[in-house]
């Protein structure tokens, strides 16, 4: 008889396995929250910059965990994943997409670290979508976070 095991990325409550994976992104040393994350906004729709102290590696663990679901994705849908309404005063609101520097960053930031690899489209294969997808070694981090 075959027993399934299940995925210990998805046992968990996600808010507690993305606080859990930040705090193991902190100690790699390749993730580095650069000086100007405390000035910038992170996203059009915002007022205010960011103001908490962790968010580069609450943000990191967040995106990792969304490439582990969805396999394979770019930063364009990563934008809008993380896009909130823009409040327009006695406008109604609108939907913008967030910023894609700090998320440009983070994936660089995995790619130097070896979790991810960036997917080119091949020509001709409808499957295949460019963006990030996780390699082996970032597989196996994020599923050894318990």
């Amino acid at each position: 008889m075959l027993i399934m095991e299940k995925n210990s990325v998805y046992e968990m409550n996600p808010q507690e396995y993305n606080l859990k994976l930040a705090e193991a992104l902190k100690k790699i040393p390749e993730f580095k929250a650069p000086e100007w994350v405390e000035f910038v906004k992170s996203s059009p729709s915002k007022e205010r910059p960011i103001d908490e102290p962790d968010f580069w590696y609450k943000r990191a663990a967040s995106i990792l965990r969304q490439i582990y679901r969805k396999k394979t994705i770019g930063v364009n849908r990563l934008r809008t994943r993380y896009g909130s309404k823009k409040n327009r005063g006695m406008k109604p609101e609108r939907f913008m997409k967030s910023g894609g520097k700090i998320i440009r960053v983070i994936l660089q930031q995995s790619d130097n670290a070896g979790f991810t690899e960036i997917v080119k489209k091949i020509k001709g294969v409808r499957e295949k979508r460019p963006g990030r997808q996780l390699t082996e070694k970032g597989r196996k981090f994020l599923e050894a976070i318990n």
